[in-house]
């Protein structure tokens, strides 16, 4: 994902001295971000060599009403004296991304106007000739009043700016507001897109700051509305959620089934922008509570409309009849990822896909999808896990060899449990699909049938045969299964005996020594009790979770939040409670040094997982929403509304006495801690 034209840049000069943070005499500074409202504060006094002081309050934001318009304005004074003051808001598309390959920028300038009180830049990117077009205006003001000034223009490849020159008065306040419109040939026809950011942007400057920052307030409180979490007795836990409420909620919005959900969102270039597997293991369940079906669904078809990609991928690794394997990295449904250990080995994505399609039947009662487009892509995944185990002379079992689970700190290892699971789980869900979709619509089952080249009575078969006798390795000492082959010949030690000072390992240690320890970096095994929780007994959750938690490191940003939800349903509180601060204050509290990266989105739905799922009890089970909730000790409540068939529903919950309540919708019947309410 390449990073766009530069729109918020305003130089001042007062009295030909720079107005630079970095080095002037910094007397004060403060930057806010009202997470309620969606607007970025900053406010800031320097200290000039004349001994002048400026002082600036600047408020910007990125509507989410009017997706190609942001605004600023930028309020300054000067104490000590009078000055002449120079403003020059520009463009600037001569940007870089920083782990470019020697410096290289992809950005080709096509046009650069500047005239009266604005500008406009024309660029493409060079590979594939993706066009924007970027227009700016901004006006001056003293009060309520426009400051009328010659405006002068400058303008160079890729760069076009304005600059005006007003003589300020000590003590009095001015205003700057600066307008910008970005449209691009992904949305709209490259022959329209001068005209559309141009008149985006007078439209912007003609309504004003304040109907923009009114739109954009009304707007994120309608969102607020449906998707806030409140967290009664404990302001740490609150900020917290809300800041990944805030970040999941501006990165997506839904309305283009050509977007996704990249794990750093537009916070930060590390991965690229590219799509993961958290989309549909982390992010699914938030947008399909918060923002409803057509959004979630949009998720889904994403993937879609990526099969013949998937198939392809596939492909190029030796596999035949339509078998799909959907890629650990991608923005178009080519694999971007350039391990192999990660590209040919980590393929337990291509379930993740399958359990999204799942999940999303199992909330909504959509069974519509499937034959529209669910059923296509799990016999792509479905014939993907039939190929790729083989048959074991000496375990007379169906095996998997040379995979990478979730655990990135093993590769290469022989019947990863988790993967062997969800592949056969693939396996028998996609069969029990097929007769979904031959009782509700036999016409379209004929269509997929065709379209695939599916052969029923010999694929259905087979896969029956392959999933019933999968080999899934266990430790019947310890009771618990086995992370893969040979987990058990590790030397075993615990992540308490672990030096904080070699940790996080994957900066301390090397490969070798990594590979070779029984750590691990993220849920694994766990991460299939969280997706298939109702195949297991308690006793089953407990052993497992007691014997793996001991040895997770929680490396991975994503590992923290199904360890909340598993502590919180063994009510082990104390431990639900510490996954739980450091999953929803990563970012916030910097845990993994690493926020110069970017935040981490994906697994900011984890957080919301933990919240709705570990401490309320959240699940869907035969149709109906169940709460069983189990709250920290000095929380007194959480309060948040799940959109659900129909219904929009308002639970507030308490380790005494919880409250439902039917906000909207058709009627609905729930059940809490065990007892059916009808709503």
């Amino acid at each position: 994902m390449l990073n766009s034209v530069n729109w918020i840049g305003i130089r001042f000069e007062v009295n030909g001295e720079k107005i630079d943070l970095h080095n002037l005499e910094v007397q004060s500074f403060r930057r806010e971000l009202n997470m309620q409202e969606g607007v970025l504060y900053r406010e800031f006094a320097v200290k000039l060599s004349s001994g002048l002081i400026f002082k600036a309050k600047i408020s910007r934001f990125i509507s989410m009403l009017r997706k190609e318009i942001g605004a600023i304005n930028y309020q300054f004074e000067i104490e000590g004296g009078a000055a002449e003051i120079k403003i020059s808001p520009y463009l600037d598309f001569d940007v870089l991304n920083h782990d470019s390959n020697y410096d290289e920028k992809f950005w080709e300038g096509l046009q650069e106007t500047a005239e009266a009180n604005g500008a406009q830049l024309k660029a493409k990117t060079r590979k594939l000739d993706f066009e924007v077009s970027a227009a700016m205006q901004f006006e001056l003001r003293k009060g309520g009043q426009l400051i009328q000034s010659e405006i002068n223009h400058q303008k160079a490849s890729k760069y076009a700016e304005c600059s005006l020159e007003l003589a300020a008065k000590a003590g009095e306040t001015y205003s700057l507001r600066k307008y910008a419109a970005i449209c691009s040939s992904f949305h709209s026809a490259k022959e329209n897109l001068d005209s559309e950011a141009k008149s985006l942007v007078e439209k912007a400057a003609m309504d004003g700051f304040e109907l923009l920052l009114e739109e954009q307030k009304n707007n994120w409180a309608q969102r607020w509305e449906q998707s806030d979490i409140s967290i009664e007795g404990d302001a740490e836990a609150q900020q917290g959620i809300r800041f990944n409420i805030f970040h999941l909620t501006q990165t997506y919005t839904g309305e283009d089934a050509r977007l996704n959900i990249g794990p750093k969102g537009f916070t930060g270039e590390k991965y690229g922008g590219s799509t993961y597997w958290d989309t549909e293991a982390y992010c699914l369940p938030f947008y399909m509570a918060s923002a409803g079906k057509e959004v979630a669904k949009n998720l889904l078809v994403y993937r879609y409309k990526h099969l013949p990609k998937a198939i392809e991928n596939a492909e190029k690794l030796g596999f035949t009849n339509g078998a799909a394997l959907y890629p650990m990295v991608t923005m178009n449904g080519e694999e971007c990822h350039n391990e192999w250990e990660i590209t040919f080995e980590e393929i337990h994505r291509n379930g993740a896909i399958a359990y999204g399609i799942f999940n999303y039947t199992r909330y909504f009662g959509d069974e519509t999808y499937l034959a529209e487009y669910g059923l296509e892509v799990l016999i792509g995944i479905a014939r993907f896990w039939a190929q790729r185990f083989n048959w074991s002379e000496a375990k007379q079992q169906y095996v998997m060899l040379g995979v990478t689970g979730p655990n990135e700190y093993e590769n290469n290892v022989n019947n990863n449990w988790y993967t062997n699971y969800l592949a056969k789980w693939c396996l028998e869900y996609t069969s029990s699909v097929f007769d979904t979709v031959g009782k509700n619509d036999a016409e379209a089952l004929k269509r997929i049938i065709s379209q695939t080249n599916f052969e029923p009575e010999h694929e259905l078969a087979n896969w029956k045969k392959i999933s019933s006798n999968v080999y899934l390795p266990v430790d019947e000492a310890k009771g618990v299964v086995l992370q893969q082959e040979g987990y058990l010949d590790k030397e075993q030690i615990l992540a308490a005996d672990l030096p904080i000072s070699e940790r996080p390992i994957n900066q301390h240690w090397s490969w070798d020594r990594i590979l070779r320890s029984c750590f691990i970096k993220q849920a694994d095994v766990l991460q299939g009790f969280y997706f298939f929780e109702d195949d297991f007994s308690e006793d089953e959750l407990r052993r497992n979770f007691e014997f793996y938690e001991a040895r997770t490191l929680h490396e991975s940003s994503l590992s923290p939040c199904v360890h909340v939800v598993q502590a919180a349903k063994l009510n082990m509180m104390d431990k639900a409670y510490e996954m739980y601060l450091r999953t929803s204050r990563l970012d916030l509290d910097d845990y993994n040094h690493e926020v110069h990266e970017g935040l981490h989105i994906t697994s900011m739905a984890g957080t919301w997982l933990s919240v709705i799922e570990g401490f309320g009890g959240m699940r869907v089970k035969n149709g109906q929403l169940h709460f069983n909730p189990r709250l920290p000790e000095h929380w007194h409540s959480i309060s948040f509304k799940i959109n659900f068939r129909g219904a929009v529903v308002k639970a507030t919950l308490s380790n005494a006495a919880p409250k439902l309540e039917r906000i909207s919708g058709e009627p609905v019947e729930l059940v809490i801690k065990g007892e059916t309410i009808a709503l």
